[in-house]
């Protein structure tokens, strides 16, 4: 038995479709909100490939195919193909990697993602974010930096360009002619 992956897909008995499509909002929820289809991950159309339930723990370096779902308890890596859903009783200290990640529980630690990043209330981060897209709603917690560049720009050296020396402003007071 593998606690991801195909088999557990198959398996009836861990859980039924019904109850993972709930646990994710539904899609005309997200409607609602002015997201347009496209834009609505896989995971809202009950297509998770993977889920980490409440109560689990986990700790150390984790790959996902497809998309995934935690609420319990990871600690160390998270890399993810595509949408990683972080559920609301999830508490998460972990450095992830993913297409697309959804925030709703407590994260400590950076992400990087390819497409965006969703932080939903009652969402916490406390890292930072790098991603194309990022999507913050009212009554979440982030503290950290963000870089929108992308992955690419992230790890790129960024140059800092001096000041030639006639552009330089002075340290020296300004000083007005109807002041005396």
């Amino acid at each position: 038995m593998a606690l991801f992956g195909k088999e557990n897909r198959e398996r009836n008995d861990r859980f039924e479709s019904h109850d993972i499509r709930t646990a994710i909002e539904e899609p005309p929820r997200l409607e609602r909100e002015g997201l347009d289809k496209e834009a609505i991950p896989a995971a809202v159309s009950g297509e998770v490939n993977a889920y980490l339930g409440k109560g689990s723990r986990v700790t150390g370096k984790l790959n996902f195919e497809g998309t995934v779902r935690v609420d319990g308890q990871v600690e160390g890596e998270i890399h993810a193909q595509d949408t990683l859903i972080v559920g609301e009783p999830a508490i998460v200290n972990a450095q992830i990697t993913g297409n697309s990640v959804i925030i709703k529980g407590r994260v400590t630690g950076d992400i990087t993602a390819r497409k965006r990043v969703e932080i939903r209330a009652p969402g916490k981060l406390f890292g930072n974010v790098t991603t194309p897209s990022l999507i913050i709603q009212e009554g979440v917690i982030f503290e950290g930096h963000c870089s929108m560049g992308g992955a690419e720009s992230a790890k790129a050296d960024r140059k800092v360009t001096p000041f030639p020396k006639e552009d330089k402003v002075s340290d020296a007071p300004l000083k007005s002619e109807g002041m005396k």
